[in-house]
């Protein structure tokens, strides 16, 4: 850090800040003098933090600091409450003080393994009081990169103050200046990903991914979990061990292992393996012999090898030895499940920071290892082991509780866990364990799956209890079967746009899913709906937790549309916003919705096929109504570097709302550079005779202009590279204006109710020109379920126009 960053840490001081941004300072405490300037596993970046304008004022006894963001007190003393304090701007009514404890809005949770349920957040970067402490105790690393303890002391202090205000966005983008950023994932990893614990051989798990792929649903990951290796050998119970440890294939099960998973790549599908490595390596494992020679390990007692991830010589064999054996028959990351605590040989060092790590750094030199063709962007698997661990993707949080409350806390925990960088959750869609069979709450679970980060179904090892979607029942389209497997075909369907968010997050430092108080931090409303959030940078989500009514056959969700003008992506109802109010869906649809402006591309692939490939066409959902731009970009998959990167390309998509005119490409690129299908969803727009087409300034005719569900296609055909597509709408147009009573017949025709409240209710929707508040009062006098209510009153005032 350059010198003018640190205020104090001279000869015979003890204390010492570190000015990191106008919004972000260390404090340190050391009594002998000795500071800290190695990387910690949460400040790893610390030392590439360009030092901001400060002013400083100093005495003898007395040190103040201002920035544009803070103005920070100090006494030269010992820290305490009254002679270290902080004041943010615009924040002036309480004082951060050395010491107190103040809420913040919450950051994340190592495990969800058996909570049920809410959990207590462990702290954010975020606070509505304007500030939020990390203290930071997390390992450091030396010059030679490998591990190292904290020095002893209980009076040392070693923490970070972020003074940000309600600019929680920019509070989080300080996390990653300091901690480093989100790693760009592979694209396939935000595919439909296959987890089951199982005891499947080779020919079994074949079958099942031939399943998936002859019933047309698209998968990107295969993982195995733990029974690919020796569980229930009798060498098993003879070493006395567990089991849950293994670093050999069971070849009862999977005889030819590299075949095996040679199959799966041949079916475009990535493979991980889960390990749990507490246990060490036992007398039976394949490397045991060799893993001894290396470590000096006794093996006349055939003593299981200790595993001790802080040795540094263990450390070495474990990925140059264990690990490798496994990793040249081809999988492409490990799942690395730790679940033994936060203890290690070294006092204050937690294993699962060391495994993330070293995992991490693993994965990444063996893809630089493969073939161009074969590379990805490394990622590892593994669980949260605190602030900082967003280096270190995907998160696996744990084994859950198949239940409503489970999935009604999944929501919030997610978008809560931005708050501390920790952007790429991955939990266990449809529940682990536990629980009783319900369908749709495994619909609600696999919808809300689609629009989390990543989609990984999963569940334990039970004949009962599996997610395979054609074990569910069908029903005209809208049964359980078809909800699980329609949006899992749009979980692929997404993948243009999940990706252009992945590279958003890695280089802006904006994870996917951000809570609505980022956007609207003085709306008390954003803070009442912590399962609402933002899913990338132009869709709003709104996942039904609950369970439905069974007399309207409908879930429900309170929702908070912010100001401005909504259209749902699937219904094309269009909502005004600022305000709250009762969302109603049927099982096969779920609140999710687009603002005007709004552009979000789709793989034009209706089914889509397994892998994550960049697209052969192209759907874009445009919502007419005001200016929108967004740039799709793509990575160009066959020309990987030696450093593992790809070079990227970008499609500029555009609406101008005055002239009507939207705007698709120049599409300019390498491998990518080859003519492509488009078509244009204007969602919520019921007029589809004025659309005209031209590409590059011509005129043409090889378009269709049809009518859908929630709005109106256009079909542009082919576009070759370096042409720029237009399609003319028309000066200033206009969304289709609601018809209650078309939103409203089809789910009062389900409903369980008696007929002659159907006939009354009928008599309220079917006259045409009546006011909303006027059918809101007539509804209002009939006697009724409140469910049903809400569902009048959506529908009735969702668009003031109507």
């Amino acid at each position: 850090m350059p010198p003018s960053a640190l205020v104090g840490g001279r000869k015979g001081e003890s204390f010492r800040f570190t000015i990191l941004t106008d919004g972000l300072f260390r404090y340190e405490w050391a009594p002998d003098g000795d500071f800290e300037d190695r990387p910690s596993a949460f400040a790893a970046s610390r030392h590439q933090c360009s030092v901001p304008d400060y002013r400083l004022v100093e005495s003898d006894h007395s040190i103040e600091i201002f920035t544009e963001r803070f103005h920070l007190t100090y006494n030269k003393a010992k820290f305490t409450p009254e002679g270290l304090f902080v004041r943010v701007y615009g924040h002036l009514g309480t004082a951060w003080r050395y010491g107190e404890v103040h809420e913040t809005l919450g950051g994340t949770y190592r495990t969800l393994d058996g909570v049920n349920g809410r959990v207590q957040f462990e702290p954010g970067v975020a606070s509505r009081y304007g500030f939020a402490n990390i203290d930071d105790s997390s390992m450091l690393f030396n010059d030679n990169g490998f591990i190292a303890p904290r020095k002893p002391g209980p009076d040392r202090v070693d923490s970070y103050l972020f003074c940000y205000g309600h600019d929680y966005r920019d509070a989080v983008k300080a996390l990653y200046r300091v901690s480093g950023p989100q790693p760009l994932l592979p694209r396939w990893a935000l595919g439909n990903w296959w987890s089951r614990y199982y005891e499947y051989t080779a020919d079994s798990f074949l079958e099942l991914m031939d399943t998936f792929r002859e019933k047309r649903i698209p998968l990107s990951v295969a993982v195995i979990d733990m029974d690919w290796h020796w569980v229930r050998d009798p060498r098993v119970a003879e070493a006395k061990a567990s089991g849950w440890s293994g670093y050999s294939w069971d070849t009862n099960l999977f005889p030819e292992p590299r075949q095996f998973v040679e199959e799966l790549h041949k079916r475009n599908l990535r493979v991980t393996l889960n390990e749990h490595p507490a246990d060490g390596i036992a007398k039976y494992e394949t490397m045991y012999k060799k893993m001894a020679k290396v470590l000096g390990h006794d093996t006349s007692h055939g003593d299981p090898i200790p595993f001790d991830i802080t040795d540094i010589d263990f450390v070495q064999a474990y990925f140059s030895i264990l690990l490798k054996h496994i990793d040249d028959d081809g999988i492409d990351f490990w799942w690395t499940d730790w679940q033994q605590g936060t203890h290690s040989s070294i006092p204050g060092i937690d294993p699962l920071w060391v495994l993330n790590h070293f995992h991490f750094l693993h994965n990444k030199h063996l893809q630089r290892s493969r073939p161009a063709e074969e590379r990805s962007h490394p990622m590892v698997f593994s669980r949260y082991a605190g602030p900082g661990s967003h280096r270190y993707p995907i998160g696996f949080s744990g084994d859950t509780i198949t239940s409503w409350d489970s999935l009604a806390f999944q929501p919030e925990f997610t978008a809560t866990a931005s708050n501390i960088g920790y952007g790429w959750w991955s939990n266990d869609i449809g529940g682990h364990m536990l629980g009783s069979r319900d369908d749709e709450l495994t619909s609600r679970w696999a919808q809300l799956g689609v629009l989390s980060p990543i989609m990984r179904l999963h569940s334990t090892k039970n004949r009962w209890v599996t997610k395979e979607p054609w074990k569910l029942p069908t029903g005209s389209g809208q049964g359980p079967q078809d909800v699980v497997v329609n949006f899992m075909r749009l979980r692929h369907r997404l993948l243009p746009y999940l990706h252009t968010m992945n590279r958003r997050a890695a280089e802006y430092g904006e994870p996917l899913i951000q809570p609505m108080y980022w956007e609207y931090p003085e709306r008390d409303e954003a803070y009442g709906v912590p399962n609402q959030y933002y899913f990338g940078s132009q869709l709003l989500a709104v996942p039904i937790t609950s369970p439905q009514n069974r007399s309207t056959k409908t879930g429900k969700v309170k929702a908070w549309l912010p100001p401005g003008t909504w259209v749902d992506f699937f219904t094309g109802v269009v909502y005004d916003g600022n305000r709250s109010m009762w969302l109603s869906r049927t099982l096969d649809k779920v609140p999710l919705l687009m603002r005007q402006g709004a552009i979000v591309p789709l793989d034009g692939s209706l089914e889509g096929t397994n892998g994550a490939a960049n697209p052969q066409g192209f759907e874009i959902i445009v919502v007419a109504g005001a200016d929108g731009s967004f740039d799709l970009l793509e990575e160009d998959e066959s020309a990987a570097d030696a450093a593992d990167n790809l070079p990227w390309v970008k499609t500029s998509i555009s609406f101008e709302q005055r002239r009507g005119i939207l705007t698709i490409g120049p599409n300019r690129s390498g491998a990518l550079a080859y003519s492509r299908t488009w078509s244009v969803r204007f969602l919520g727009m019921r007029n589809p005779n004025g659309a005209a087409v031209s590409i590059d300034g011509v005129a043409t005719s090889s378009y269709s202009v049809e009518p859908v569900e929630n709005g109106t296609l256009v079909n542009l055909g082919r576009i070759a590279p370096g042409e720029t597509a237009i399609v003319f709408l028309g000066p200033d147009p206009a969304l289709a204006i609601n018809d209650p009573e078309a939103l409203i017949y089809p789910i009062l025709f389900e409903a369980q109710v008696g007929i002659q409240l159907k006939e009354k209710i009928d008599d309220i929707i079917r006259p045409k020109d009546v006011p909303a508040s006027l059918r809101v009062t007539q509804a209002a006098a009939l006697d009724m379920d409140e469910d049903l209510r809400h569902i009048l009153n959506e529908f009735f005032l969702a668009d003031s126009r109507s």
